[in-house]
């Protein structure tokens, strides 16, 4: 569950527990004081109506009494007002069955205060009463017990209160979740761009006005990535100078290697060889730099023409055949169809070469560095193989790194300089494409993606990250 969800179901959490926190108090709040009040108000009247009745019926007769009756009845809240004796005979109430009040006349003759008896939907109270001529009589009255407003209302159109509660809410949350993690998700894709080696990747400009720690930590990273930037930068610059400044020095040591040649016995001709071969591996090292320089300072568009991938890599397998002949290897391309993409061709030309000299270079004697060119959902996919020692795991994804090498089987006395893969890396990256490597079991395989409409493959990359891919 990402940090979004999860903030957006603690603040819905929170807020539902408010509302029926302030619901419950108020049906608290509203309950109690009422039904004391409603209480006290009922024993209050019908002590009296009692005292009353005794009155009337004394001054007035039956027919006053009956006429005071009438005029209690009337109320909506009451339903019903009966005199009953206590031999259990009712007097002026009609219809009444004595039998259904029985216990309550019966504590309402012995108490002298009003009784009451609270039903499902009603009240009754009871007063007794002592007339003129020295019968005891109980007024019972049959209230309507106090009903309690909803809280949002009794109309129908409480239940679209309660929607729109329930949408502020949704609203409310997802607003406030959507303020505390798109800072967090914007500063994650520039975390992601940097660690995909965009370098000029930002965050601050996006946060807006926001000035609270989250901001913070994005001034921070742009800081950071600031000082990223500067530092790989020196590095390429001083790289791409030291090579241009040993060019110099190398040419005229090659002068005068060619002139010492000339004036040497032949005593100094091997040391003067090896010197010779010294020098041209440093040349050829110092070349390597100078174009990896090149191709990570290059903008992100190319020069691009239509290519057929197929002839290129059949071409630049053969010339890999020849070179590896001599070393008891062999390069055979396995099945290539016909692929025609837009790109350039000397960069492909160049990242095909050194990942097939590569594989060539770790191969054991005997075997073959087998090539395959497939179209997989208009991709095309080159596809290099050796029967090598292959990586561990944990260095696969160094190996497009400069002067990188694994262990004792791939150092520089294997013939390379650590320079091949990491061009053929840059110049791959230039096409918008993507090159990864993965152990088989018995070699390596080295796997080149180039999309064949030129765009960027996003997914593409998120799979060689998780891969290890480069």
């Amino acid at each position: 569950m990402n940090l979004f969800v999860k903030i957006f179901f603690w603040f819905l959490a929170a807020i539902s527990l408010m509302i029926g926190v302030v619901v419950f108090l108020n049906w608290t709040v509203q309950t109690e004081p009422v039904v004391s009040r409603w209480r006290l108000s009922v024993k209050n009247q019908t002590e009296i109506w009692a005292e009353t009745a005794a009155q009337i019926y004394r001054s007035e007769g039956k027919k006053g009494l009956s006429e005071f009756l009438d005029r209690v009845r009337r109320p909506e809240n009451i339903s019903e007002v009966d005199l009953i004796g206590e031999n259990g005979e009712t007097f002026m109430s009609p219809g009444v069955n004595p039998d259904d009040y029985k216990d309550l006349v019966s504590r309402a003759m012995a108490s002298d205060t009003v009784e009451i008896e609270s039903q499902e939907e009603t009240a009754l109270s009871a007063r007794k009463v002592l007339f003129q001529n020295g019968s005891w009589y109980v007024l019972v009255v049959r209230w309507e017990r106090p009903k309690f407003t909803p809280f949002f209302g009794e109309s129908p159109w409480r239940y679209v209160r309660y929607s729109v509660v329930l949408l502020t809410a949704i609203l409310l949350c997802w607003l406030l979740a959507k303020y505390l993690s798109s800072p967090i998700a914007k500063i994650r894709e520039a975390t992601q761009r940097l660690a995909g080696g965009d370098l000029t990747a930002r965050v601050g400009r996006k946060l807006g006005w926001r000035r609270d720690e989250l901001a913070s930590l994005a001034k921070d990273f742009d800081v950071m990535a600031e000082r990223l930037e500067s530092l790989v930068d020196s590095q390429k610059r001083l790289t791409r100078d030291v090579s241009h400044e040993l060019r110099s020095p190398l040419a005229r040591m090659s002068v005068a290697l060619e002139i010492a040649r000339q004036k040497a016995n032949q005593e100094l001709i091997p040391s003067l060889n090896r010197l010779e071969a010294e020098s041209q591996k440093l040349n050829d090292m110092i070349s390597r730099l100078l174009t990896l320089s090149r191709l990570e300072s290059s903008s992100e568009e190319i020069e691009k023409s239509p290519i057929n991938l197929k002839k290129l890599l059949e071409q630049v397998a053969s010339d890999a055949d020849f070179e590896a002949a001599a070393k008891d290897r062999h390069v055979k391309v396995l099945n290539a169809v016909d692929t025609h993409i837009s790109g350039n061709e000397a960069l492909l030309q160049s990242a095909i070469e050194n990942v097939l000299r590569n594989a060539v270079r770790y191969t054991k004697p005997g075997t073959n560095v087998e090539v395959e060119l497939q179209n997989i959902n208009q991709k095309a996919r080159i596809l290099i193989r050796d029967y090598g020692e292959g990586v561990p795991e944990a260095e696969l994804g160094n190996l497009f790194k400069p002067f990188y090498r694994v262990g004792e089987a791939r150092d520089r006395g294997s013939g390379g300089t650590g320079l091949g893969l990491a061009i053929a890396h840059h110049a791959i990256r230039l096409h918008k494409g993507s090159i990864w490597a993965s152990n088989r079991g018995n070699g390596l395989d080295v796997i080149i993606e180039l999309s064949a409409n030129g765009k960027h493959d996003t997914a593409g990359d998120k799979a060689a990250a998780d891969d290890g891919k480069i």
